[in-house]
């Protein structure tokens, strides 16, 4: 499986984004995915969650009802739709997905800029 980050950019507090992830290979195998960002000095954090099978979607506090995570039926896109982006959104975003075999794979990341 491999993964294709894009969509990231410069925003204005208040503002929206979507970023897209393009997967290619097995993508049938694919049971989790999810979206990933890293700030300058901070480590690595989830920031939400998508199992494939049940639909359940998980998301950090932080940006509870202002994040969506999705997928197209396909397994070839992953989305995830920002609105009311704050400075602290500011970070490096990563999708990420899991296979059935719980094999791991990462794109390769894309920047998020949030002016106040």
């Amino acid at each position: 499986v491999q993964l294709q980050a894009s969509g990231g950019g410069l925003v204005q507090a208040g503002g929206s984004l979507r970023l897209s992830c393009a997967v290619s290979g097995s993508r049938n195998s694919i049971n989790d995915i999810d979206w990933y960002r890293q700030a300058p000095g901070k480590q690595r954090e989830l920031v939400a969650a998508l199992n494939t099978d049940s639909g359940v979607e998980n998301y950090a506090d932080s940006v509870k009802g202002r994040f969506t995570i999705s997928m197209n039926n396909i397994k070839s896109r992953l989305y995830l739709q920002m609105n009311n982006l704050k400075p602290e959104d500011t970070a490096v975003y990563y999708c990420h997905v899991q296979d059935r075999w719980s094999k791991t794979y990462w794109g390769q990341g894309t920047q998020v800029t949030v002016s106040s």
